[in-house]
Formats: structure tokens, C-alpha cells, sequence
């Protein structure tokens, strides 16, 4: 099997590798390093192609995901205590006109 070829991943893997691309698009990231960040992603994620015997059956650890929402938290923990209880209150209000 030639080096690059996608044979080996599963849909999920290769639906995975689609949004995390598409995500780096818009973020201004240019398309062949965008794929190539996702496969990356994919592959540390999922230790790689799946299709074969040995590898099935292996959780996929989703540590980059964590690593991601650790990122957002801190985006938001920056923020002085007033504003962000201002938002959580403004947040509260508008589910409660909505319900």
C-alpha cells in the first residue's frame, strides 16, 4: 500500500478527518496543510487506519479534543469575574424567554 493511501480508515476515521479539516479551513489554514494536520489528528487520536484484524477494537483517546476545550477555558478564564457572570446572567435570561 502506497504511503498517503486512505484504504485503511474506517468512514468514521475518514468523516473525522473531514470536519477537523474543514475547521482549520476556516481558520485561514491553506488546504493541503489542513489535511495534513487532520490525518495527523486522526492518527494520533486512533493510532492510525483501522480496517485491518489486529488494530480493531482500540478506544480512540480523544486527547486532542481534551486539549482543545482546555484552550477554550482558559480564553474564558481571562476575563474579569464581573463579565463573566454579566454574560452567565444575560445567558440565563434569554433561556428563560425562550422556554
Amino acid at each position: 500500500m502506497p504511503r498517503g493511501d486512505k484504504s485503511a480508515y474506517t468512514d468514521k476515521q475518514k468523516r473525522k478527518a473531514g470536519h477537523i479539516e474543514e475547521s482549520y479551513e476556516e481558520r485561514g489554514v491553506a488546504k493541503e496543510e489542513a489535511e495534513r494536520r487532520a490525518w495527523a489528528t486522526v492518527n494520533k487520536e486512533s493510532g492510525g487506519g483501522n480496517k485491518s484484524g489486529s488494530g480493531r477494537g482500540q478506544p480512540d483517546t480523544k486527547v486532542s479534543s481534551k486539549r482543545g476545550g482546555a484552550i477554550g477555558g482558559k480564553a474564558s478564564a481571562s476575563r474579569p469575574a464581573a463579565e463573566r457572570s454579566a454574560a452567565a446572567k444575560k445567558a440565563a435570561e434569554t433561556r428563560k424567554k425562550a422556554s
